[in-house]
């Protein structure tokens, strides 16, 4: 008896092209494993034996096959329409197993991985026939019947590991090899290929060139379903308001310094894969191809970004060196103490780029950076010349939608926003809030609410919405992100978490805002106020000292250190308090983890972290999806830098072609905290998105 193999199954109605995907991937496999291959169609006892078939397959093939043992059966003689002759097939380190029923529910407890291949109905018939010829035409009709009464009582589909649209291209088998690799029962056979998905080359190319951004994101990115700019809107030596330069603070520019490079990506390539998570569940999609594990999202990230997998060249000066980019939602808080609440948008979102555009904005240059593969040398060629278009002066009858002044290619009239809770219902959650804290529930309870909006079809398009945001309130930690239906626009200020490859860790809360004012003299005057307020230091000492504890779980002892504290930093529409708290991870600690233990953002659930987010469930009494998360990068260089998901405007597609907008916002409560003080700091906070939108804040 030969050791148990790893059996992976590829089922499909016929014509799916399972035999052709089986076959091709067996090969693929054999360059590393002893690989079995056994077809269902040689069992199937004549043209209206599924169920029978299926019996046969999984009492005296899959069965010995599971304890290791060769497999003795039947085969059906479709000439003489009888039985045959007794076959045997060996076991072997993998067996692959396909045909209609390979999955059926009597086999999946022997199975290790389920692969359902689906193909358009028209497409199968004319490829079932092509293969098995036009002998096969009588009895199409009778084979699709019991496919169709077998499905009914078994949905195969739904118990699938990995889905693939089988297109006939060639691309299938490669996708699929990719998938089985996410599977946790399979990852210890499938090492060799692991190893290879890891051991890949950077290409890395200086361009002494700034191309305009939004030109360069539409040439390169404009037409792909899925692609991230994270965006310093808010650049070094860009004028801010009333001159200034960038955000004020410690020193000239302080906040745009934080952010010096702006990236560029989509899934696009051969290794461009997209994620998305929800409630436990893990969905990778690699072209055609979709493989759903089980399990914590911070478990999984740590399994595909966790260690140093590329190092840079000499001479790039960015800690990106391509990887996985998108946003992770405030209810992954389920993983990290906080409750299971189920959100209608995605937990998380990423994708992995394979290829990227890097602009060093200190620098004026860009960066190409890409795996080195086959088709690389004809994607740099594409970027290049995009990147020497995108640099050229814009001229002025091409000073279209994206280059328009404010509200270009929005709707006349703004969104008409409606607000969860009205003045006199947020005030009243304040006074809650204000209980829990002197019962001793909490120290300080970041409350949050949100503005919700629906357009007609066509009403509102989320790049030229994001281009508005960016221009009436630009950011260090900006982002445009296009997930299919699903997009975020984010003017966000503030690093959640940066962790560079050297393992030095940043955090820099933000607490205290007050609205920026026209008068320059009055702008000043709130600039002080908020400086010397000592209700807002109050609020920004506590996130610090939550962010300290946070931090200390995965840093080398002593330290963790406040390297700034309560600074103010200025921006387009409002001042800010700022504080800076730096340590060092530990050597071999798990860089997710890492991150896990400081989510969600302190400065968006007050303190202590665990005890003020089940208060938070019960007096917010919704999800907050994106808002309150992260937004950022997860490098193979080990790096990331992520900011905390405010002043983000999430757009979704709604029922027939409508858009649906949400805005979150909210501030911290503490005991002295006054609640018209507080709901007119919620009103500041989303001042920008909405003026940049052409809406108003709603009445009530």
């Amino acid at each position: 008896m030969s050791p148990a193999p790893v059996i992976i199954a590829i089922d499909g109605r016929s014509g799916a092209g399972k035999t052709t995907l089986a076959i091709e991937l067996a090969a693929r496999l054999r360059e590393h494993h002893k690989v079995s291959l056994f077809h269902l169609e040689d069992i199937y006892p004549g043209w209206n034996g599924l169920a029978a078939g299926i019996e046969r397959y999984v009492s005296t093939v899959l069965k010995p096959l599971h304890h290791g043992d060769p497999a003795e059966w039947v085969s059906w003689d479709w000439t003489r329409h009888y039985d045959g002759d007794t076959r045997t097939t060996q076991p072997a380190e993998i067996v692959l197993v396909e045909g209609v029923g390979a999955a059926a529910e009597s086999a999946r407890p022997y199975l290790d991985a389920v692969v359902w291949a689906d193909a358009p109905d028209q497409d199968r018939h004319r490829r079932a026939l092509a293969r098995d010829g036009e002998g096969y035409a009588p009895y199409w009709d009778l084979w699709a019947g019991q496919e169709q009464e077998w499905l009914a009582a078994d949905d195969v589909p739904s118990h699938a590991d990995v889905r693939v649209l089988n297109l006939a291209d060639g691309t299938a088998p490669e996708q699929v090899l990719q998938s089985l690799q996410y599977l946790p029962a399979l990852a210890p056979a499938l090492l060799p290929e692991l190893a290879a998905r890891h051991g890949q080359q950077l290409r890395a190319e200086r361009i002494d060139a700034e191309p305009d951004a939004v030109r360069l994101f539409e040439r390169l990115f404009g037409g792909s379903a899925n692609a991230v700019w994270l965006d310093s809107s808010l650049k070094p030596g860009t004028p801010g308001p009333h001159g200034a330069d960038g955000a004020g603070g410690d020193g000239p520019g302080a906040a745009a310094e934080r952010s010096r490079f702006s990236v560029l990506a989509d899934d696009g390539g051969r290794f461009g894969q997209s994620v998305r998570h929800s409630s436990g569940r893990t969905w990778v999609s690699i072209g055609n191809a979709t493989v759903r594990t089980e399990g914590p999202f911070f478990r999984w990230l740590d399994g595909v970004w966790g260690r140093r997998a590329l190092r840079t060249p000499d001479g790039y000066p960015a800690e990106f060196a391509l990887g996985w980019l998108g946003y992770l939602g405030y209810e992954l808080k389920r993983e990290t103490g906080g409750s299971d609440v189920t959100s209608d948008s995605p937990d998380a979102c990423l994708l992995f780029a394979g290829r990227a555009v890097l602009l060093d904005h200190l620098e004026g240059t860009t960066w190409l950076l890409a795996l080195d593969t086959a088709e690389a040398g004809e994607w740099l060629d594409a970027a290049r010349a995009a990147v020497a278009a995108a640099a050229e002066p814009a001229r002025a009858d091409s000073a279209g939608p994206a280059a328009g002044g404010k509200g270009a290619g929005l709707q006349s009239a703004g969104p008409d926003f409606a607000a969860r809770d009205s003045e006199v219902s947020y005030k009243a959650k304040i006074t809650e809030a204000q209980h829990e804290i002197a019962e001793g529930n909490s120290y300080e309870i970041c409350l949050t609410t949100v503005l919700t909006a629906k357009t007609p079809a066509g009403g509102l398009d989320p790049w030229q919405a994001y281009l508005a945001l960016r221009r009436r309130n630009p950011a260090p930690f900006a982002s445009f992100l296009r997930f299919g239906e699903l997009s975020v626009a984010s003017t966000s200020p503030e690093r959640f978490l940066r962790v560079a490859a050297d393992g030095g860790m940043r955090a820099e809360p933000i607490k205290g805002t007050r609205r920026r004012d026209a008068d320059p003299e009055r702008d000043a005057g709130l600039r002080r106020e908020l400086e010397s307020s000592p209700k807002d230091r109050a609020e920004n000492i506590m996130i610090v000292d939550l962010l300290r504890n946070d931090l200390s779980h995965f840093a080398v002892p002593g330290s963790v250190s406040v390297s700034r504290l309560c600074a103010i930093e200025s921006y387009a529409t409002v001042h800010q308090m700022v504080s800076t708290i730096d340590a060092r991870l530990r050597p071999g600690m798990p860089r997710a983890e890492a991150v896990a233990a400081c989510f969600p953002a302190g400065s968006m659930t007050g303190a202590p972290k665990v005890s003020t987010m089940a208060i938070l469930d019960r007096l917010e009494g919704a999800p907050r999806g994106v808002y309150s998360g992260a937004i950022g990068y997860f490098s193979l260089s080990g790096a990331t830098d992520l900011a905390v998901a405010i002043r983000t405007l999430v757009v979704s597609a709604g029922p027939a072609g409508a858009t649906e907008l949400s805005l979150g916002v909210g501030g911290a409560i503490t005991a002295d905290s006054s609640p018209q003080e507080e709901y007119e700091e919620v009103r500041t906070k989303a001042f920008g998105v909405l003026s940049a939108l052409g809406a108003d804040f709603p009445a009530g």
